[in-house]
């Protein structure tokens, strides 16, 4: 194996790739970059077994293909460090990768190609095109209720759910559920449920850097593949059945409360600067016309807030986790909010009410 190329043609792509690489693996291979050049075309992969990261670059002057894997870290290091407009010559010398440009030159030590995982082949059962930015508003308004090292495996992942015309995103900690549809074309004649793992899900958010550029998704009983012209992702599938998410969420509140918001999240905000985080629960007011926030913590400070919102209904006090309604604030980017509940006890749906396909349920806390 013996190519040059551009050090700012190679940088962006080995970048991207080297976000998967864990720093301490059980298996060597894994902290390195899979190096496979066939024709003009460079290809740099990277795998945690769990998800696998490649990126294609082309190469305008070939010596010889092959296939090798040396050190991510120290590759990209190496690449990053050297100056703009540089260029970079990789060749193979016994069990060593050299790299050299200038009168800088670097012996790294390798392993095999045929050491590195390969992504298993599989009969795909649903296929789809959407562009990043439709993908990239799918994950944000979802991603932060999946749970974390949760004993449930389904929970520490994110539920995407095909079905004629349609994708749907859903995640839940089992305190929180966020769920997002978008109307897509795709090949689905029933409908299809696949559990992408945590890692992998936040893994392809970083990726998707162009609103405009399409990202194909193909999957099967295992595996999920994302493509889009700068790399393509492949993860592995949580074995695991997803919760019927749909028997929690409230339809049939019997009060509802149109509020701002941005003004809804900075009272959420600014309450809560009293609390740890081991105690984050605030009593919330809803009355006639207003929505008031009330943080007290164990050192018996106080903080309350009022917002103005459309409510006309009963008086009601209601504990929720403060945080779990400042991530759902976040993630809805309409002006206005609604809120519809039952009462004190009952979880709260909350929806933009410029409706763009995302419903939100936070479960009530004990004041």
């Amino acid at each position: 194996m013996q190519f040059k190329i551009a050090r700012d043609a190679l940088l962006k792509p080995m970048q991207l790739v080297s976000g998967v690489v864990e720093r301490r693996s059980t298996l060597p291979v894994l902290s390195n970059l899979l190096l496979d050049i066939q024709g003009n075309r460079l290809s740099l992969t990277s795998s945690n077994q769990e998800l696998e990261l490649s990126a294609e670059v082309e190469v305008s002057d070939v010596q010889s293909e092959g296939r090798i894997t040396a050190s991510a870290r120290k590759l990209f290091d190496i690449c990053r460090s050297l100056p703009e407009d540089s260029e970079i010559q990789f060749s193979i010398s016994g069990a060593q990768l050299r790299v050299s440009s200038g009168r800088s030159n670097f012996s790294l030590a390798t392993l095999p190609a045929e050491d590195f995982p390969k992504s298993e082949n599989e009969v795909d059962t649903i296929a789809l095109t959407l562009t990043q930015e439709q993908l990239s508003e799918l994950l944000a308004s979802t991603s932060f209720a999946m749970a974390q090292k949760d004993f449930r495996p389904y929970l520490n992942g994110m539920l995407i759910e095909v079905d004629s015309g349609s994708l749907r995103a859903v995640a839940t900690d089992g305190h929180r559920l966020a769920l997002h549809t978008v109307q897509v074309e795709n090949n689905a004649t029933e409908k299809q449920r696949l559990i992408l793992p945590r890692r992998s899900a936040i893994e392809l958010a970083r990726l998707l850097q162009d609103p405009e550029e399409l990202v194909t998704i193909t999957g099967g009983a295992s595996h999920i593949r994302a493509q889009m012209s700068s790399c393509t992702l492949v993860s592995k599938l949580v074995n695991s059945r997803y919760a019927d998410y749909e028997r929690v969420i409230p339809r049939d509140g019997s009060k509802s409360l149109v509020g701002n918001r941005e003004a809804l999240r900075q009272a959420c905000q600014r309450a809560a600067i009293l609390f740890s985080e081991k105690y984050q629960i605030a009593s919330f007011n809803l009355g006639s016309g207003e929505f008031k926030v009330v943080a007290r913590n164990p050192d018996q400070e106080v903080s309350e807030e009022s917002v103005s919102v459309d409510y006309e209904g009963d008086p009601i006090e209601i504990g929720f986790n403060v945080s779990y309604l400042i991530d759902v604030f976040t993630a809805i980017t309409t002006d206005k909010v609604r809120m519809e509940l039952s009462d004190a006890n009952s979880a709260v749906l909350l929806e933009p009410v410029e409706n763009y396909g995302a419903s939100f349920v936070v479960s009530p806390s004990r004041l």
